[in-house]
């Protein structure tokens, strides 16, 4: 015998349902009874319910004939069985015959499962039937009940303990735990779930199957896009109904002082309990052991609590809302009395249930001024936003509380709460000028945060004229504003003319952390435009006691510079940079760096060439939400820009013109810019030339609308690139010449290595001596600057150059070129470096045949023998012929050996598997 224990709604029936579906178990029949809570149940109701399901099993021939007492109990099957033997004189022996002929009928069924579901409410007679078994059990019968593991151990487990097979073997099911949870959510309803929802989700349901089941319906459609709607979660009917009928079966004692712990806590304690309920201990201890009985409440860890936060919400919402009301009011009293210091988060939550405005408003102050001592900005908005948002609070209060909710809900993450909030607050009017502004300033930020660069910078721009006798926090908003590689439209004139503002109005404030502020805004301005006072300033602010005594500035900071530096091609810079921020943040606690820092982390590993897991991390980054939603627009940057070398051009394409419209819509140049010259690059890739030409000239516009040249490398030597291979060149040396000109002196790897390479390609049309010089400092450039996928590319162009001209040293070059596109997985770029060196017969180094090693993908051997026989021209007919394979087979290992090797037809396999092309071994 099997005993399948645990909770209700732990899953024990659906475990049956799949064992009885179980293809391993198909020569078995299953039979299964339903024990029921009846308050005279039927005697061997639950058993003689599952043996007339067998009745199409029934042989009547081979029938013994003491299974014909049972013939009585089961009309439904009586012409089935044996007449019914004589009436036995004794009530005693007339059930041992039914017991025997019971076990008859199982036996002559077998191999047979008996499963009796809920076995704790089966009658009497069953338990006896079960004990009979126990010690006359056929070896072809299994019998297993599902029993919840709160109603004790089953009266016939004695008995099995006794048997001759051996104690029954006992399957206790245990909660989900979160990744479970999100497993449970993916296999069972489809929903995916971020791992911080299925935690709370988890924390909410206690990992019982049942009931998570019944909130994810509730939620199906909304929740993976809005988690919040976990806070205020409404029970879902069916599991409300469990929990009140739990509760009915307690006495009313146990009743009123379950419903009081569920006003304190989920974790009970039991004389804070004692207190408000005015119940001695003994009457709490013995209510809480009555509430565990019944499934209620669990311990956990020696301490009882709830056993989910749906079960304290169904008993909370069980109480009359003037008792709520009354209890919390106790509650309050009872905790401020108690030792030590009060504990303000926790009196906020009780005097706002109460009722009690001016308390609640006290006690929530000072919770957040406390969470913010503790570095903790996520709760202490959290705290505030209570307020604001409460309609009973007095306006005056709430536009108080309002502007330092916009202090910290920057920082604390909280802005998808506090954005409606402060928004309805300044449509509002009759806002004072000094508090408008500021409101502006920190609605502004939290936009600009969430991407909405275009909306944001707008807002901050309109608090300028109300902060003019705010010194500090008109320098911060100037400082803002600043930095240009924000917002569309602005040049880097105005950029620079908020900067001497802000550094005015800081030599007003005379606060030094002003000032650090400023300080930082001006060296990301520097950085942007290439200038080399970029550095100095950077190493003079890092070097100082100022940020080193603020480690909040100091992460933000190193954060902002590395993403500067990526900008201009500055890749080592970055690497140093980003783990200053990281060393820098994990002592300052800085929650509102993190996802940033990841995702420059993943920024500066694309540029570096560090691709071994790239792909499934902005994968990652891209589909889970975002604090930052200006993050996920850079992440989806790296997204196409990883697909257009190591995946599906078509896709790629796709990707990066989505983002493009995204990007103009938000008023977001960056990614904007770098979108439209990744597309430009990958357009040329494909030889769609007059394509790649719109991108590169609609990204130089945005570079002139800025005024930054640094950033106009790449799009100038596409649309030189593109004009060459057009045979229209009239216009590109005046534009070559132009980004000569505004980068002279500029401390700017990109822009410089576009710059030679351009110089070279035009040199090479009038036959100057220079070209081989300018290209080798093009590679020599991006080297030092650590950009990894640059330098293969010019690598590659100068090996072909060298190669045109009889220079061996293009063999170098282009196995150089090779191996960067082989390391970083550069499916496309690695392809066509094999198709040169294979026309200039220079043989693939073996490291590199097929790319399998260095594409990270292996082809199976099945796949290379395909595609082997591919690239010699077989069709997919002869190939089958060939391996003895069907077609579907051949076609399927065909598109995964294409996929794999970035080939987008049979004719580039040659490419892709140059071993196989040219015969090397």
């Amino acid at each position: 015998m099997t005993i399948v224990e645990g909770e209700a709604g732990i899953g024990k029936s659906r475990l049956v349902r799949e064992l009885a579906d179980d293809p391993a178990l198909s020569g078995m029949l299953v039979l299964i009874g339903q024990c029921e809570q009846l308050h005279e149940p039927f005697p061997l109701g639950p058993v003689l319910d599952a043996l007339q399901q067998a009745a199409p099993a029934i042989r009547p021939e081979s029938l013994g004939a003491v299974t014909g007492a049972l013939a009585p109990l089961m009309p439904e099957i009586a012409h089935l069985l044996p007449p019914p033997p004589p009436a036995a004189a004794e009530e005693g022996a007339a059930r041992h015959q039914v017991f025997r002929a019971a076990t008859a009928l199982l036996e002559h069924l077998g191999p047979v499962a008996l499963v009796l579901e809920d076995a704790h409410w089966a009658d009497s007679g069953t338990f006896d039937l079960l004990s009979f078994l126990a010690f006359h059990q056929p070896a072809n019968v299994a019998v297993l009940l599902t029993t919840r593991v709160e109603s004790g151990p089953l009266p016939v487990v004695e008995a099995f303990a006794r048997a001759p097979a051996g104690p029954a073997k006992v399957l206790t099911l245990a909660p989900l735990d979160s990744a479970e949870v999100q497993e449970f959510s993916r296999r069972i309803l489809g929903v995916d779930l971020p791992a911080r929802v299925a935690d709370e989700l988890r924390e909410k349901t206690g990992g019982i199957p049942f009931v998570l089941e019944e909130v994810l319906r509730t939620l199906l459609e909304r929740l993976p896009e809005r988690p919040d709607l976990l806070d205020s979660l409404a029970v879902p009917t069916a599991l409300r109904d469990v929990m009140l009928q739990r509760l009915s079966t307690l006495d009313p004692v146990a009743r009123e002082i379950v419903g009081v712990a569920s006003v304190l806590a989920r974790r009970v304690d039991v004389e804070l309990l004692s207190s408000v309920a005015e119940r001695s201990t003994r009457e709490v201890v013995g209510a809480i052991a009555s509430a565990q009985a019944v499934g209620l409440l669990q311990d956990e860890n020696d301490h009882p609590q709830f056993r989910h936060a749906l079960a304290q919400q169904v008993v909370y919402e069980s109480l009359p809302a003037t008792s709520r009301r009354w209890l919390h009011e106790r509650a309050a009293v009872a905790i401020s009395a108690l030792p030590g210091a009060a504990p303000s988060a926790r009196l906020a939550y009780h005097s706002k249930r109460a009722g009690n405005t001016v308390q609640f408003v006290r006690y929530a102050e000072q919770a957040a001024d406390l969470a913010v001592t503790r570095g903790d900005d996520s709760a202490a908005a959290r705290f505030l936003l209570e307020v604001v948002e409460s309609g009973r609070v007095p306006f005056a209060t709430r536009l108080r509380l309002a502007a330092r909710l916009g202090r910290v809900a920057i920082d604390g993450l909280a802005h998808a709460e506090a954005v409606p909030i402060l928004t309805r607050l300044l449509d509002g009017g009759s806002l004072e000028p000094a508090l408008r502004g500021e409101l502006r300033f920190a609605l502004g930020r939290m936009l600009r945060q969430q991407g909405l660069a275009r909306a944001g910078f707008e807002l901050i721009r309109l608090s300028l004229p109300d902060l003019h006798d705010r010194p500090a926090l008109a320098a911060k908003a100037l400082a803002v504003l600043a930095v240009p590689e924000t917002v569309l439209g602005a040049h880097v004139r105005e950029h620079a003319d908020w900067c001497e503002q802000a550094e005015q109005a800081a030599r007003s404030a005379e606060d030094p952390d002003v000032e650090l502020a400023v300080r930082i805004a001006r060296a990301s301005l520097l950085l942007e435009q290439g200038d080399p006072a970029a550095w100095r300033l950077i190493d003079d602010v890092r070097g100082g006691p100022a940020l080193e005594s603020n480690p909040r500035e100091h992460a933000r900071a190193c954060v902002n510079w590395a993403q500067g530096a990526l900008h201009i091609g500055h890749v080592h810079r970055a690497d140093a940079l980003l783990a200053e921020a990281k060393q820098v943040m994990a002592r300052a606690d800085y929650v509102r760096v993190v996802g940033v820092i990841d995702l420059v982390t993943l920024a500066t590993d694309f540029s570096a060439g560090r691709w071994d897991t790239i792909s499934e991390r902005v994968d990652a980054f891209v589909d889970q939400p975002a604090e930052f939603g200006g993050a996920v627009l850079d992440a989806r940057l790296l997204q196409g820009a990883l697909l257009a070398s190591t995946g599906s051009a078509t896709e790629a394409a796709r990707a990066l013109r989505s983002l493009i419209q995204d990007a103009e819509e938000l008023g977001a140049v960056w990614p904007l810019l770098a979108a439209r010259t990744t597309l430009a690059r990958l357009l040329l890739t494909v030889e769609d030339l007059e394509a790649a030409l719109e991108e590169a000239a609609r990204a130089l516009d945005l570079v002139r609308a800025k005024g930054l040249w640094a950033w106009a490398g790449e799009p100038v030597q596409c649309i030189v690139e593109a004009r060459v291979a057009l045979d229209d060149v009239a216009q590109i040396e005046s534009l070559v010449e132009q980004l000569g000109a505004n980068i002279e002196g500029a401390d700017a790897p990109l822009a410089h290595a576009a710059l030679l390479s351009c110089r070279a390609i035009m040199a090479h049309r009038t036959g100057d001596a220079e070209v081989e010089r300018m290209l080798a400092e093009a590679v020599s450039t991006l080297h030092r600057a650590g950009v990894r996928l640059a330098e293969g590319r010019s690598a590659e162009r100068l090996g072909g150059f060298r190669l045109s001209h009889g220079d061996d040293r293009g063999s170098a070059s282009l196995e150089s070129a090779l191996g960067i596109f082989g390391e970083l997985g550069a499916r496309r770029e690695f392809s066509r470096v094999a198709r040169t060196m294979r026309e200039h017969g220079i043989a693939i180094p073996s490291r590199w045949r097929g790319g399998r090693r260095s594409l990270g993908v292996e082809l199976s051997e099945r796949e290379r023998e395909v595609a082997e026989l591919a690239a010699a021209g077989l069709t997919n007919k002869e190939i089958a012929a060939e391996l003895f394979l069907s077609m579907r087979t051949v076609e399927s290992h065909m598109s995964k050996a294409l996929h794999k090797l970035g080939a987008r037809s049979r004719r580039e396999l040659a490419d892709a598997l140059p071993d196989a092309a040219t015969g090397d071994s």
